[in-house]
């Protein structure tokens, strides 16, 4: 993540204000550190968000940057402080990898998330036990006591969708999701009834690429797009593979997977189509009939 590493909206808000009064002050990482005898890369884990500077750095910092306004002072050390705050996943630290925990203090934040998938249902919509198949079946080899902490750390992470404040969540999933027995016939079933049930909350839309589509800008890979309140935080985007995360927050990268997204709801099924293949898949499937059919 070019950014840094901060798990926060308020983190990334922070390195980039330092990183300007760093720049408008004409100095370099170098001279930051040697003017105040700091280690080498103490400037540089700050600016990329590799640590979270104590809010006495801040000061310090902003008093080598000529900042005397106490107002824009207290603003910005009160960020580092907000910034250092621990959120629900930390008690989770010691199972969660750390762009893991990046990922989930970001969507925290997120006014608006989309999310384009081609196997798999996303975290935020899964069933509990549509997660504990996934996570069984996984590339990682992991004991119950972990799966099942983090089959906990994904049911969590979907409360923010029952918030009054909750993002956007725009979802188009390839058609072949529908058919993967993740589980079981009886898992997928109830994991397709809970799509059902999450197409008619409010803030939340759900659409399928149609095997009949044939190719379409998607099949490069999945990605998330998650983008913020405020219009100087920059959108990111996320990608899961087996090697490990990546993000992006480059403005001109970003836009690339935007106009991808808005390419792949253009070409996929509508709403209502959408909950018509929905309901033929359990169909297909002869699920039981209740709730959200």
């Amino acid at each position: 993540m070019p950014a840094g590493h901060s798990t926060s909206v308020r983190g990334r808000q922070l390195i980039s204000e330092l990183r300007r009064l760093r720049e408008a002050a004409g100095m370099t990482q170098a001279d930051v550190a040697e003017r105040l005898d700091w280690h080498h890369t103490k400037v540089f884990r700050i600016e990329t968000g590799r640590t979270s500077p104590h809010p006495n750095d801040v000061r310090t910092l902003l008093g080598l940057y000529g900042v005397i306004e106490e107002s824009d002072q207290n603003a910005l050390i009160q960020l580092a402080r907000n910034a250092r705050k621990h959120g629900w996943w930390y008690a989770y630290r010691d199972i969660l990898p750390s762009h893991y925990q990046v990922y989930i203090g970001l969507e925290s934040e997120a006014a608006s998330i989309r999310s384009f998938e081609l196997a798999v249902v996303p975290g935020l919509l899964q069933t509990r036990d549509y997660a504990r198949a996934l996570m069984t079946s996984g590339p990682l080899e992991l004991d119950h006591d972990e799966i099942e902490r983090r089959v906990e750390v994904r049911m969590t992470r979907q409360k923010i969708l029952d918030a009054p404040d909750r993002p956007q969540l725009w979802v188009i999933l390839d058609e072949a999701v529908l058919h993967r027995p993740v589980g079981g016939r009886e898992v997928l079933c109830a994991q397709i009834r809970r799509l059902l049930e999450a197409s008619e909350q409010a803030k939340i839309t759900i659409q399928v690429l149609p095997f009949r589509l044939g190719a379409h800008p998607g099949m490069i890979g999945p990605f998330t797009v998650l983008g913020f309140p405020q219009p100087s935080d920059l959108d990111v985007v996320y990608m899961e593979t087996i090697a490990g995360n990546m993000y992006v927050d480059e403005a001109g990268e970003v836009g690339h997977y935007a106009t991808a997204f808005d390419h792949l709801r253009a070409e996929a099924l509508n709403v209502r189509d959408t909950r018509d293949m929905l309901n033929a898949a359990l169909q297909e499937l002869k699920c039981s009939v209740k709730g959200g059919s």
